[in-house]
């Protein structure tokens, strides 16, 4: 019986490292999730907005901020693989 090798096989990829784009896009991620889980937050009835209860409108307004924080994300994430694929080219 062989023992595995000491260290990993070299596969040409680099270790995922965490930055500031990546987490800011995370936060922009998260920010709907948290305000749509923290259902005591808006489970009354008051102000109403052209008759419609606060319970309904608040939900509806998340639709397109929810959609513009994950454009924001997508942004984010897009440039930042970019950057490093240019950066990954002129090492190579």
């Amino acid at each position: 019986m062989t023992e595995p090798p000491m260290e990993p096989p070299e596969s040409g990829r680099r270790a995922a490292v965490v930055t500031v784009p990546m987490i800011v896009a995370g936060v922009c991620l998260a920010i709907p999730f948290v305000a749509m889980l923290w259902v005591g937050s808006y489970a009354r009835l008051t102000p109403t907005f052209i008759g419609i209860p606060f319970f309904y409108w608040y939900q509806m307004a998340w639709v397109p901020i929810s959609t513009g924080l994950t454009v924001i994300a997508y942004v984010i994430v897009r440039r930042h693989e970019r950057a490093h694929k240019a950066e990954a080219g002129e090492r190579a």
